[in-house]
């Protein structure tokens, strides 16, 4: 004999609406931690952008310091080369840095290149969900 369908028991059609509501809902859920992860990086972020710039406001008040103090160095006091002279030479020495650090990034910048794993990748996904792989 077949066992009797008792009220208790759910159906099919009962299950996969209840899996569908659930998978709904942790998905809703998910959704809502990432954005509550992300507002507090972006708070957390901002913060230490801050902090940079701050730190790279004294490091340039620093510089102008140290540019001072080295044309005064050259002076030595009016002993050494006139003043006008040594700030000349910290001008140059500063031109001359400006110009190397230039030619590097722009040497680093044409090794740049497209990110070629990810759109390997990204070209795989189509037949990836239609569920053939190409290996």
């Amino acid at each position: 004999m077949a066992p009797e369908k008792t009220e208790d028991e759910p159906t099919i059609g009962r299950l996969v609406n209840d899996a569908s509501r659930d998978i709904s809902t942790l998905i809703s859920k998910e959704i809502q931690l990432a954005k509550s992860e992300l507002k507090l990086s972006i708070k957390f972020g901002v913060t230490g952008v801050v902090f940079f710039a701050a730190a790279a406001f004294i490091v340039v008040l620093a510089i102008i310091m140290f540019s001072v103090a080295l044309a005064y160095f050259i002076n030595w006091n009016g002993d050494g080369l006139a003043l006008h002279w040594a700030f000349l030479i910290v001008f140059g020495l500063y031109l001359a840095l400006a110009g190397l650090l230039g030619f590097l990034g722009i040497k680093q910048v044409k090794q740049a290149g497209p990110p070629e794993q990810a759109i390997e990748q990204g070209k795989q996904i189509p037949s990836a969900l239609k569920g053939s792989s190409k290996d």
